[in-house]
């Protein structure tokens, strides 16, 4: 019993001191920042992301590659901030605006009009806030489902009645963008290339056909990431092909 209460009291002692160590850590990095002093801000930064998941930390660093004229890890850092808080609009203009100063130009193919629809409803919220929103819509759909069952009025009964349906499947269509969002945060089947310029090939090999060539700071989806030193990848035009798992970094 007194193992459990000094175990207990250590861990009382320790884990206030792990949670300050990452927030000492930024303010360190906000104050570097804050004299333009990137590169070290930077360090400093990734330190805290290693330890914590945070939109904040990700979006700082994209600023830090930003001004520091490294678009690569601009691109990579506003993209994990997006992953993170995919509804926050100054993490989607950063992000927009880092794009737009790498040299790779590409269209993406054509798509389904309620596919798009569906992707940008999913990217409305994080994981935790469509929970909230599940759990709000779940509780107005048993309110209005309660009005339903015990109201004397029929234009009442036939309001709540509706507007229970309504909810629940608004309740069903938000479980499956939450479900979305979970499934993009925990594959991370995306990723940016970091290298300067690399050669897609047809095969996982460096004798493969040349098909075509991509720059730093391009987004591709990862098809096979069954291979050590290669990844078999996608575009948003449509093009496949094969390159080394070095020129890139998951998201």
């Amino acid at each position: 019993m007194k193992r459990i209460l000094i175990i207990l009291s250590l861990y009382t002692l320790v884990l206030p001191c792990m949670a300050a160590e990452p927030a000492e850590m930024k303010c360190q990095a906000d104050s570097l920042y804050s004299k333009e002093d990137f590169a070290k801000a930077a360090e400093l930064y990734t330190e805290v992301a290693n330890q914590v998941q945070s939109s904040d930390v990700c979006y700082n660093l994209g600023c830090c590659y930003y001004r520091m004229d490294d678009m690569a890890h601009a691109v990579l850092w506003f993209e994990r901030a997006a992953l993170l808080s995919p509804g926050d609009k100054d993490i989607r203009f950063n992000l927009e605006l880092a794009r737009s100063k790498t040299i790779d130009r590409i269209t993406p193919r054509h798509e389904m009009f309620f596919v798009s629809l569906f992707r940008s409803m999913t990217r409305m919220f994080s994981l935790s806030q469509w929970t909230v929103v599940c759990i709000s819509l779940f509780v107005l759909a048993l309110l209005a489902f309660a009005l339903f069952l015990y109201s004397s009025k029929y234009t009442l009964r036939q309001t709540g009645f509706y507007a229970a349906v309504s909810l629940m499947l608004l309740v069903v269509l938000g479980n499956v963008c939450a479900y979305q969002q979970r499934r993009f945060e925990r594959e991370r089947s995306s990723a940016i290339i970091t290298a300067t310029s690399v050669t897609v090939r047809s095969t996982p090999s460096a004798s493969g056909n040349e098909l075509f060539v991509l720059h730093e700071g391009t987004r591709v989806e990862i098809r096979d990431n069954s291979m050590k030193e290669w990844c078999e990848v996608q575009i948003a035009d449509g093009k496949v092909g094969w390159l080394e798992r070095r020129d890139m970094e998951v998201i």
